[in-house]
């Protein structure tokens, strides 16, 4: 195995679910602190080995890889001593991807970068309603998700959990889970938690609450 070094910030949850993936696979990495705020990551040598300047981003020997759906799908595929996390029969593996592409398209993007960015990057500190109704609505699907299952793409764990854990155990910064209404997410929260290596989300996603609750946000009414 060739060097790997992982490009982030810790609070972020895209770059808590390679960690997960990481620890899952009892791989040794170094990992950089890029600071966002100061823009680290539109240095000249950032840039230069991602043109997107995104974080994560994972250098394994020469290889560079940005984008955290590509990086923990990549890291299984190539480290993993066999499939489960992310499995090669062509259904459940459709299943973990369409998991992926909602984390991404859906509850990252649309729902909590979408409220983050313009509180610590524009300075917005009312949320409009309707951004907590997408956010409600995220809740709504993951619960969907896991009826029947104990993890979101079925009976096995798979990268897809450590993609959505990520996202949805840092929405509580804005909207609590309720254990009475969200019993199959609290369930697989729990879950997830015992884990011997969940630290390492637990710890960028407690920076990430009190970050958020330090900027004294309101919802619009």
């Amino acid at each position: 195995m060739g060097k790997i070094t992982l490009y982030g910030a810790e609070p972020s949850p895209p770059v808590r679910a390679v960690k997960l993936t990481l620890a899952a696979l009892d791989l040794s990495y170094e990992f950089v602190t890029i600071d966002l705020i100061v823009k680290e990551q539109l240095s000249e040598s950032f840039v230069k080995k991602n043109p997107q300047h995104t974080v994560p981003m994972l250098e394994d020997d020469d290889a560079i890889i940005w984008d955290s759906h590509a990086i923990i799908t990549y890291l299984v595929s190539k480290y993993g001593k066999d499939d489960s996390l992310y499995p090669k029969d062509l259904l459940k593996r459709a299943v973990v991807d369409q998991r992926l592409h909602f984390e991404s398209g859906v509850v990252f993007a649309n729902v909590l970068r979408a409220i983050t960015r313009n509180l610590f990057f524009f300075g917005v500190k009312v949320i409009p309603k309707d951004q907590i109704q997408a956010l409600i609505e995220v809740y709504d699907f993951v619960e969907t998700f896991l009826k029947g299952h104990d993890y979101v793409a079925g009976d096995q764990l798979t990268v897809a959990d450590f993609s959505l854990i990520s996202t949805v155990a840092s929405l509580p910064a804005y909207v609590e889970i309720d254990p009475v209404k969200y019993v199959n997410i609290t369930a697989w929260i729990k879950r997830l938690e015992k884990l011997p290596y969940y630290s390492v989300n637990d710890v960028g996603n407690k920076q990430f609450i009190a970050a958020v609750k330090g900027t004294n946000f309101s919802i619009e009414q």
